[in-house]
């Protein structure tokens, strides 16, 4: 399962200020990092781009865009490294079509094994009623 590099032209990285602590540097350093991707107009195989935009992810957007924040490291290299990685690993989870469900049934033997079950518990908690019922 190998999935193609993305081309750098498919990628938008926006330097944006992380949140959160960090002194003086973080309200004037943009060390985060915000991904967007379109998927639509992305070179990726229809399938996939059909996969991607039936998934129920918090970071697609209604008009098929993947926004991805990164922000856990202090370096904006560091974050778009990440950004990058967690988009692959949207994109790998995907890649591969789901193996079709085929619907099975019981056998016989297990339909009979069932059914023999049940009378025995029957019969067991006939025993336990009082006497004369």
């Amino acid at each position: 399962m190998h999935i193609p590099d993305l081309p750098e032209a498919e990628l938008d990285f926006r330097p944006i200020r992380a949140q959160g602590p960090g002194g003086q540097n973080v309200n004037k350093v943009e060390t985060a990092v915000q991904l967007r991707f379109d998927i639509g107009a992305s070179s990726l195989p229809e399938a996939v781009k059909a996969r991607l935009l039936r998934l129920r992810d918090a970071r697609i957007h209604a008009g098929g865009i993947i926004v991805i924040k990164a922000q856990r490291h202090r370096s904006q290299a560091d974050n778009r490294a990440d950004a990058l990685a967690r988009l692959q690993a949207l994109i790998r989870s995907v890649w591969t079509a789901p193996k079709p469900r085929r619907p099975t049934q019981p056998s016989r033997a297990a339909r009979e094994r069932r059914l023999d079950a049940k009378q025995h518990r029957g019969r067991l908690k006939a025993l336990r009623a009082p006497p004369g019922d």
